[in-house]
């Protein structure tokens, strides 16, 4: 199994995110203090600090890193221990944890340990959906993990924050290559 957050892994899991580089309010119920690539305080990071006050590309990333490495890789690589994964794998068993916090309890990694593909793929495509927000990134972890079918282009969704409500300036969008800033990142 690899267990290295490599750079394509990384770009993978940050291009199915976005990236907001101060603080902003997430649609959750209650809104919650979000930055980076939807960090939260929840990681043991404070986010609140970045209100008002930008962060670079670098320093959003450095941090979303620091967050992969610590808590989210090492569960995916407990939830899977004994397996086999292959890089495109790992990328979509990362990106499903990052985005639910529920690889230790995903039906559809039990499937998987049985040995039961199409079982695996079905519950990876089907459950966690929000509400069916989520349908499209679950199907591209299902490509990724069972076909190999990376999405990743280096690009990510930069948005910036509109105020006074300190949520996503949706209609302005930047797309941003972010490869250099993430290989810089992965190697401190």
């Amino acid at each position: 199994m690899t267990d290295q957050l490599t750079l394509r892994i990384a770009l993978e899991l940050a291009e199915q995110e976005a990236l907001v580089r101060e603080m902003y309010f997430d649609n959750a119920k209650p809104p919650r203090a979000t930055w980076s690539i939807g960090i939260t305080d929840a990681s043991g990071h404070h986010v609140e600090r970045y209100k008002d006050n930008p962060q670079s590309i670098e320093r959003c990333l450095e941090v979303y890193v620091w967050l992969l490495r610590s808590k989210y890789l090492p569960e995916v690589l407990a939830a899977f221990a004994g397996c086999t994964l292959s890089e495109a794998q790992l990328a979509a068993a990362l990106s499903f944890h990052y985005n639910t916090g529920a690889i230790a309890r995903a039906e559809w990694v039990k499937a998987y340990r049985r040995g039961d593909m199409a079982g695996a793929r079905h519950l990876l495509e089907t459950n966690f959906l929000n509400g069916g927000v989520l349908t499209e990134r679950r199907h591209a972890e299902a490509a990724l993990f069972f076909d190999s079918v990376w999405s990743q282009t280096g690009k990510i969704t930069v948005w910036p924050v509109k105020k006074p409500g300190y949520t996503p300036d949706w209609p302005h969008p930047q797309l941003v290559d972010i490869s250099a800033d993430m290989a810089k990142a992965l190697a401190a």
